[in-house]
């Protein structure tokens, strides 16, 4: 049986979007964030504002699963499924989910979780939310795929060969087009609204507007009232342009013209749903360049097929190279040791012996 009717705000999508920003707005605007939070860091030293629980169920799932935060592959979607199916990952959401609903359930209070991973398990937060009678509400920072490829650049591969970085390019423009329309169809059905990264950064009021309507969100200031008419407000301290890092455009950015085409043709699409979150024909037209998406990533598979067989049969004959060498040199390490001028070893001193030897070769490699 439904046992609260709190609104619970989902902040998700593409990782480097903007999605901290705006979870760290609305909790200056008088939303909760369940604590404990994850703590900043140097690639986000603002914060986060994520629920550590929230972070690690996802992370956990999706390890187990081999999947990335936003994997390009269609076959992810049905690969989740499937994990879902099994209940685990909803019978953990349900218990952890109806404590926090417990403690917050009192008028006028407001959650918001937000996680780049949280589309991934769409279904399970509408059905556990449906469950426990919570007011499930999706919020998406849209940022152009162009500045999210150059952002995840600097915050994680900057250390890297360029052969990799470029590498990683196309994979990321891909995998931004598959995290966009799968969030995107997270939100069909429920309250939603989305919001671009750079009309947050420009005037957060302005930009949060329509949001609070859409959301239907009670707020600790009057987004509606001009300029001369602001009182300072504490997100005025948190958000600002110097945030916007990354303003890549598709000049700095090297991937196939296709590729390149359909991320540019969706980024527009998804700017209408900022004024009219459930617009018909732009939905319509999402459908279709998804459609679209999976035909040509079915393509590129079969395109590639042998260059991923002889990776693959490579990559397992290194493994049992390496295998075997660390057998040979345990055993030569064990008869040096026997052979050596002391008492004769066995028993405890040869497992001793072959535990320190595993650490030393592990720790080589």
């Amino acid at each position: 049986m439904p046992t609260s009717s709190t609104p619970l705000v989902l902040v998700s999508g593409s990782g480097r979007s903007g999605t901290s920003s705006l979870a760290g707005t609305l909790k200056r605007l008088g939303l909760h964030v369940p604590q404990p939070e994850v703590e900043a860091s140097e690639t986000n030293p603002r914060g986060f504002y994520e629920p550590q629980w929230v972070i690690d169920f996802h992370k956990r799932h999706l390890k187990e699963l081999a999947l990335f935060n936003i994997d390009s592959r269609p076959a992810a979607v049905d690969i989740v499924a499937r994990h879902v199916e099994t209940g685990v990952p909803t019978g953990e959401l349900h218990e952890w989910l109806s404590g926090q609903l417990a403690e917050h359930d009192h008028d006028g209070d407001q959650i918001v979780v937000k996680d780049p991973h949280a589309f991934w398990f769409a279904q399970v937060w509408e059905v556990v939310s449906a469950e426990l009678g919570a007011d499930l509400r999706w919020l998406t920072a849209l940022r152009h795929p162009a500045e999210v490829v150059g952002s995840r650049d600097i915050a994680y591969l900057s250390s890297q060969s360029e052969e990799l970085r470029l590498t990683k390019e196309t994979s990321n423009v891909a995998g931004w087009v598959h995290a966009a329309l799968l969030t995107e169809q997270a939100g069909r059905g429920s309250k939603r609204a989305f919001v671009r990264y750079v009309d947050l950064l420009a005037d957060w009021r302005t930009a949060l507007a329509p949001v609070q309507q859409q959301l239907e969100l009670d707020v600790n200031a009057d987004l509606s009232a001009s300029p001369e008419h602001r009182d300072h407000h504490p997100v005025d301290d948190f958000i600002e342009p110097s945030m916007r890092k990354s303003q890549l455009t598709w000049d700095d950015v090297r991937t196939p013209d296709w590729l390149r085409e359909m991320a540019e043709e969706v980024w527009q699409l998804l700017g209408v749903l900022t004024t009219t979150p459930h617009d018909v024909d732009t939905l319509a037209r999402l459908d279709d360049v998804h459609e679209d998406y999976r035909t040509r990533y079915a393509d590129a598979v079969a395109l590639t097929f042998d260059h991923t067989k002889a990776e693959s049969t490579l990559a397992g004959r290194q493994a049992r190279d390496a295998q075997r060498a660390t057998v040979q040199q345990l055993r030569r390490d064990l008869e040096k040791a026997r052979r050596a001028p002391q008492p004769a070893v066995g028993g405890r001193e040869a497992a001793a012996i072959l535990r320190r030897a595993v650490v030393r070769r592990v720790t080589r490699r």
